[in-house]
């Protein structure tokens, strides 16, 4: 009987490996999608213990996309909520210490909130596709990758993202 240990989950050593090197990216592309750096945390989190729990049963090659698809429906649940604390978070204005003119200080916020409201309008599947190349720095076969769809449908939705943020801004 073959055993093929490289591809055991369960392994320790391997688990600890497949999480140090995708936690991060994980968490990014849930913040991304969902607005809340500690909900996507938590939601990363959750998925890596789901999928401790059940690797006897997710080999090694299918690991990434299992945890990918746990974090993102167990963050679904709360899209309506967190749209509403990203709002809130979006309009906290505290207090700015600068040297700045007050009105290039109010051109450069109204300006921030615009762009905000612009990438909050677009669709899911641009904003996500336009944040993890434009905040992550991923290439686009990354991002095609962690999507588990083709490059050409990630630069659509890039070029389409970034067609709708400059009508937006440039109203």
């Amino acid at each position: 009987m073959p055993n093929k240990p490289e591809s055991n989950t369960c392994d320790e050593i391997i688990f600890s490996s497949f999480f140090k090197s995708q936690i991060k990216a994980l968490r990014n592309f849930l913040f991304y999608k969902f607005g809340d750096m500690q909900k996507a945390e938590d939601a990363a989190q959750e998925a890596f213990l789901k999928l401790w729990q059940n690797c006897s049963s997710v080999p090694l090659e299918k690991a990434k996309s299992y945890v990918y698809t746990i974090a993102k429906n167990s963050s679904l649940n709360e899209i309506a909520h967190q749209k509403v604390v990203l709002k809130y978070e979006n309009d906290f204005t505290g207090l700015d210490k600068t040297n700045q003119t007050p009105e290039y200080i109010l051109e450069e916020k109204q300006f921030q909130n615009k762009l905000l409201k612009a990438i909050e309008n677009l669709n899911e599947k641009q904003r996500v596709a336009f944040l993890m190349h434009r905040i992550d720095g991923k290439k686009y076969s990354e991002i095609a990758e962690d999507l588990n769809i083709s490059v050409k449908a990630v630069e659509k939705r890039i070029h389409l993202a970034l067609l709708r943020l400059r009508k937006e801004i440039d109203l």
